[in-house]
């Protein structure tokens, strides 16, 4: 469908030497995960009796399990925006991009009973399949990132982690600290939120730097 466009089942399965059969159940598979879409075939040749045809064509989730060049493309701006403007040019652009999300986050969880919690379930609706688990041996929780989707992005350039920690503190009213990130090699970006303190006092440190089992971690402290 990428080569050939909206395609029928009929094409498709001449392209691949498949039966009918054989591609509508590919189809039906890639219909439940959301990669394709199907219409209604579009013709100005008179049809004959039964179904009219239909159509399938990627949706942007199929295109984007394409090899791209997005990463790559961040990167090279970053780059010229560092020579060009400076690291406080970087720094400021991470800001105004996290601020943004902040901005959304913010009706969401200034409401929240739990606000650690609250702001898991929002920064998983934008994909970053975040949770939190409890840490009573240190009072507070942790909230885990199990995907970053600017990961490769941040491993060149940490300002976007940094403006990310400081948008949880304002978000959660509290100190908290990063204690591992995708980007610098560890498996989830873990970050220690106390719970029951003074948001203008010092938190307490957590004892133990590993995200909570079953999670492994590396043990790497980041800023």
């Amino acid at each position: 469908m990428l080569e050939l466009g909206p395609s029928t089942v009929a094409a498709i399965a001449e392209r691949l030497a498949l039966t009918p059969s054989a591609v509508r159940k590919h189809l039906d598979g890639l219909l439940a995960e959301g990669a394709v879409m199907a219409r209604i075939a579009t013709s100005r040749t008179p049809r004959g009796r039964g179904r009219p045809a239909r159509v399938f064509a990627l949706t942007d989730a199929g295109r984007d399990t394409f090899e791209n060049a997005y990463d790559d493309l961040a990167v090279g701006v970053l780059r010229f925006l560092a020579e060009t403007g400076g690291t406080g040019a970087v720094e400021a652009f991470a800001q105004r991009r996290v601020g943004e999300l902040e901005a959304r986050y913010r009706s969401v969880v200034d409401g929240a009973r739990n606000k650690p919690s609250a702001l898991a379930a929002v920064l998983s609706e934008d994909g970053y399949a975040a949770s939190v688990h409890a840490t009573p041996a240190v009072g507070g929780v942790q909230l885990c990132q199990h995907h970053c989707p600017v990961a490769h992005v941040a491993e060149e350039f940490p300002q976007l982690c940094e403006a990310e920690t400081a948008a949880f503190q304002r978000l959660l009213g509290t100190h908290v600290q990063r204690l591992a990130t995708i980007a610098h090699g560890d498996v989830v970006c873990t970050t220690y939120v106390p719970t029951g303190v003074d948001p203008d006092g010092p938190a307490r440190q957590p004892r133990h730097r590993t995200a909570p089992d079953p999670i492994p971690m590396s043990g790497r402290a980041t800023a």
